[in-house]
């Protein structure tokens, strides 16, 4: 009976381990989430480069998520990223706010961050928000930082001629 009770118990102990796996699982991959959309309003941004943003990023306003990505796609016509947002109803923003497309940390996940303007009028849904900021892409700075040095020593080497 004691042997019995003992294998019982570690059986509840795995499956205990295995659903803390699966709930780490969701929340890494940004699914943790089971709200129903239908308390949310659609805004969306164009962006020139959206760096690595991925849907179901979170859209923050003073570092407090008030929203996630909804889908992005090219626009065919400008050639530039749009991004729909989905943000939580109650939460207003004027309509003269700007996006941003920012990084959490150095190399961190990147989401879109709202900074609302000064305006009396708020987004309503399916709203654009105009006053949007690309990402910042490492990659991009670290070439201009190398190719800015390169041309910054050729023009020494040629003045010392």
């Amino acid at each position: 009976m004691n042997k019995k009770r003992v294998e019982v118990l570690v059986g509840l102990f795995v499956l205990l381990g295995l659903s803390a796996m699966v709930f780490l699982a969701l929340k890494a991959a940004n699914l943790g989430a089971f709200t129903s959309s239908g308390d949310t309003y659609t805004l969306s941004a164009k962006f020139d480069n959206i760096g690595g943003l991925k849907a179901r990023a979170p859209v923050r306003s003073a570092g407090v998520t008030v929203g996630r990505v909804k889908s992005i796609a090219l626009d065919p016509k400008t050639y530039q990223g749009l991004v729909v947002m989905e943000i939580q109803k109650g939460i207003e923003f004027p309509k003269d706010s700007s996006a941003k497309i920012l990084t959490s940390g150095l190399l961190g996940d990147q989401y879109v961050g709202l900074e609302p303007g000064g305006d009396e009028k708020v987004f309503v849904a399916g709203d654009v928000v105009r006053q949007t900021q690309s990402a910042v892409v490492l990659e991009n700075l670290i070439g201009q930082l190398l190719f800015n040095k390169a041309s910054d020593a050729g023009s020494q080497q040629e003045g010392g001629k």
